[in-house]
């Protein structure tokens, strides 16, 4: 058995939404120390809507397939959906990943929350 589905690889090997939006209104960045992952997240956000998501991450191919795969989950959602994104609907969207990468999609569900926290604060 292959320790990573297709989809991991496939999101690792052509990640979808790297980069930088430059005029981004929510920006959220996490890490872990223990793996030494970043992931920092850009939104676009327009009506409540995500109209635009981009990533940059340091880490391993789960932490890069992990976040490539979250973008496209929220990308064109409302904000309230997209604030009810989970780590395990990542991992499962990605056709699991192995126990001990877990934290990768929690990293990747964390940068959401961040970016989404960045923009109600700057909305205040």
């Amino acid at each position: 058995m292959a320790l990573y589905s297709e989809k991991v690889m496939d999101h690792f090997r052509n990640p979808r939404n790297v980069g930088i939006i430059e005029d981004a209104n929510a920006v959220g960045e996490v890490g872990n120390a223990k793996c030494g992952d970043i992931m920092k997240m850009y939104m676009k956000i327009e009506d409540d809507i995500v109209k635009d998501v981009k990533f940059e991450t340091f880490g391993c191919g789960s932490a890069i397939a992990s976040s490539s795969m979250a973008t496209e989950l929220i990308k064109g959602q409302p904000l309230s959906e997209v604030a009810k994104l989970t780590n395990e609907a990542v991992a499962e969207a990605l056709d699991g990943l192995p126990g001990y990468k877990m934290h990768c999609s929690v990293l990747a569900e964390e940068a959401i929350k961040s970016a989404l926290d960045n923009y109600y604060e700057n909305q205040a």
